[in-house]
């Protein structure tokens, strides 16, 4: 998954720009009608709500810290993540990765998530960049990537955790 430039980065930034490059990666293989959809789909899921979890858990409260670093714009990104969560169940729910409805869901999750993704880079990661030290950004990528691992390890992907998800955003 890491590529051999940025394997062992600990910046936070790097880390969770390393995640966005994968998730595009994931969603060519599940727009190939030749690759196992089924599978990317559950690394995806699984990246996902690992990725989203461990930002609001350890980066996110971090980075509202710092008077450059814009609070709506964490805010924002908090939503955004749950409009994702949104958007993957919807996908998880189809059972027919070669119909229409797989298709059709599959893009509104792509058009969620890559405007989060585009988002968030322009906005909090570029903020990060210029007004975090890079010792604090590597102690921040150790958070990330330590929350992320116990995400992953507890299966997140999973269609039950992501419905609960869905609903605690929704009570």
């Amino acid at each position: 998954m890491p590529t051999s430039a940025s394997a062992t980065t600990t910046d936070v930034v790097e880390l969770i720009l390393r995640d966005h490059r994968r998730m595009e990666e994931l969603f060519r293989a599940m727009r190939n009608v030749q690759a196992d959809r089924a599978g990317a789909l559950q690394e995806f899921a699984a990246l996902l709500v690992a990725h989203a979890t461990a930002e609001e858990r350890e980066v996110y409260p971090a980075l509202r810290r710092y008077k450059n670093v814009d609070n709506e714009d964490v805010e924002h990104s908090v939503h955004e993540h749950e409009e994702g969560n949104e958007a993957l169940l919807a996908l998880l729910e189809v059972e027919d990765t070669t119909s229409e409805e797989w298709d059709e869901k599959l893009e509104e999750l792509v058009t969620a998530v890559n405007h989060h993704a585009d988002e968030e880079e322009r906005t909090l990661l570029n903020d990060a960049r210029e007004n975090v030290s890079d010792e604090r950004r590597a102690e921040l990528g150790a958070a990330f990537d330590k929350a992320r691992a116990e995400q992953l390890a507890a299966d997140c992907g999973s269609i039950d955790n992501v419905r609960r998800l869905v609903k605690a955003h929704k009570d």
